[in-house]
């Protein structure tokens, strides 16, 4: 999670491999319990189904595209679906520029193959410390 100016004020657990966004979100933030009640939340289609497992108002997701069909052969979004949209993504290209500047540290970008336990979280933070730091001048 960062803010507008995209400085990092929340890291997860890292986990290995692949996984899914929302999976990772449901693991480190339980649907059972009121999260996002308070705050605002923008998320990317990853998160299909946030609004209907997690209470609040203010979850923002983009409107996704229809599928093609025979019955639409050339589904479009509407002119408002289209604008939501760039709204939406105009505020979370500053989150994006926050997960790339943390990757200016290579540590993030090659392969891990340290075996020490949690050290990869250990690196993630710090690398996010440096970023933080790097935004304060």
């Amino acid at each position: 999670m960062s803010l507008p100016d995209k400085l990092i004020i929340f890291l997860g657990r890292t986990f290995s491999g692949h996984h899914h966004d929302y999976s990772m979100l449901k693991q480190e933030f339980p649907p059972e319990l009121d999260w996002f009640t308070d705050i605002h939340v923008g998320v990317d289609l990853g998160y299909l189904g946030i609004q209907s497992d997690y209470s609040g108002d203010q979850i923002d997701i983009p409107t996704k595209k229809p599928r093609k069909s025979k019955k639409h052969p050339t589904p479009q979004l509407s002119d408002d679906q289209k604008a939501t949209n760039k709204v939406l993504s105009q505020v979370r290209i500053f989150i994006e520029h926050a997960i790339g500047g943390m990757k200016r540290y290579n540590i993030l970008v090659h392969v891990f193959r340290n075996r020490k336990a949690n050290f990869e979280d250990d690196a993630i933070g710090v690398c996010a410390g440096l970023w933080n730091f790097a935004l304060s001048y």
